[in-house]
């Protein structure tokens, strides 16, 4: 058996064209699985996009939540201050006492922690008539 160069070069480009195609098919194989996985992240990737909306939106309901509950409760922290600055009933009657001297309701809200409205008060209920 005596092979010639056409022989061998006929058996090289089959053996060539074989893997070449084996090649191809693992190719075509891999690119399906590929793809498969490219829509699966896809998906994925809509599914976040959705979640991520929706959190956007609780977030923004959330903050104006709030605000305005800091608008509403603005005042409280500064009211909780002026009660425990002027202690119990103690406060009352050093600012009743005082009205009688001629405080004003400025000086009683500053000096003894009262609100603008309790300073008010005490001064129309204790302080000194004023003649006409």
């Amino acid at each position: 058996m005596f092979m010639t160069i056409d022989t061998i070069l006929g058996i090289s480009g089959a053996t060539l064209g074989f893997l070449g195609l084996v090649f191809a098919l693992f190719t075509i194989r891999a690119v399906r699985s590929l793809r498969a996985r490219c829509l699966s992240v896809e998906a994925s990737l809509a599914a976040v996009r959705r979640e991520l909306e929706l959190v956007a939106s609780i977030s923004m309901k959330t903050g104006r939540r709030v605000k305005r509950v800091e608008q509403e409760y603005s005042g409280v922290a500064e009211r909780v201050d002026q009660v425990e600055l002027r202690g119990a009933a103690q406060s009352f009657d050093q600012a009743i006492e005082s009205a009688r001297r001629g405080a004003d309701p400025g000086r009683l809200a500053q000096q003894f922690g009262l609100s603008r409205g309790e300073a008010d008060l005490v001064t129309r209920l204790h302080g000194r008539k004023k003649i006409a």
